[in-house]
């Protein structure tokens, strides 16, 4: 069914969007894909279109960081038994957008570790959503003199960006690091280092809570909309040692077409 409606989108098809519901044995969430994250939004499609995701586990639950599921291997799986290995057989080259962030509700792909997946490749199906915490704004600052000495080894000599932090220094350490966190953006893109976070990430993260050490690491392919009271509630499940609930929770996942001024009236939510 999925396929002949994306094949009915091609007109107007930017008027047009996914509205995703995950169903669970506590309540249902509401959940809209990212445009800019193509790859992933494409695979999730597909998988609920399979019916991929219907009668599978969250199977890794921490409270006060995230919920997670998408292993296939849980369908069937014994109490008690070590989950988060399955897939469907490939990984999804890593999408990682700075637009996008961790914030509460965030629904971002697992993956591999750097040290087996340089490239940070995502998992085919295993997912978490972002519970957190909120965050006071003086930790989201993460100058130090580490960080800072790295960073500095990789802006290239005698452009605009080494000039304006070379006279910054010259008038003391704090308007240096003044400098380097108004500059932040522009030096992230010259070196992949981020100085300071953003101010959109400084308000979700302080406001409504999140998991800011996963940024820029993650693909993060969509937001809950509706629902963050269910995160709450399974994310204080009572767990194993290796963080599966002692009580299953069960997901089925549904893709509907809806258009997106009907999406905003409903829910609120306003598009980019």
């Amino acid at each position: 069914m999925l396929a002949s409606l994306q094949g009915q989108a091609t007109d107007g098809a930017d008027k047009w969007d996914y509205l995703i519901t995950i169903s669970t044995n506590y309540g249902e969430m509401k959940v809209l894909l990212f445009d800019d994250t193509p790859k992933h939004k494409a695979n999730f499609l597909k998988l609920i279109n399979q019916g991929f995701y219907d009668s599978l586990l969250f199977h890794r639950v921490m409270k006060d960081f995230m919920i997670q599921g998408g292993d296939p291997d849980s369908r069937i799986a014994a109490p008690g038994a070590a989950l988060g290995r399955g897939g469907p057989g490939y990984t999804i080259p890593a999408e990682v957008n700075r637009r996008r962030f961790h914030k509460k509700g965030a629904l971002s792909a697992a993956r591999q570790p750097d040290r087996v997946n340089p490239h940070k490749a995502s998992s085919g199906s295993q997912f978490y959503i972002v519970q957190g915490d909120t965050i006071p704004e003086d930790r989201l600052v993460p100058l130090n003199r580490e960080i800072i000495r790295d960073c500095l080894k990789k802006i290239k000599p005698n452009t605009p960006i080494s000039d304006s932090l070379q006279a910054a220094y010259t008038q003391g350490r704090d308007a240096f690091e003044e400098k380097l966190v108004d500059m932040s953006e522009q030096i992230y893109k010259e070196t992949g280092y981020r100085l300071a976070v953003p101010p959109e990430r400084v308000s979700a993260y302080t406001l409504q809570g999140g998991a800011p050490h996963l940024d820029d690491q993650y693909t993060v392919f969509g937001q809950v909309i509706v629902g963050l009271d269910v995160i709450d509630k399974i994310a204080v499940v009572k767990v194993d040692r290796g963080n599966r609930p002692e009580e299953d929770v069960r997901m089925s996942i549904t893709a509907t077409r809806m258009k997106k001024k009907k999406i905003t009236k409903i829910y609120g939510y306003v598009y980019e």
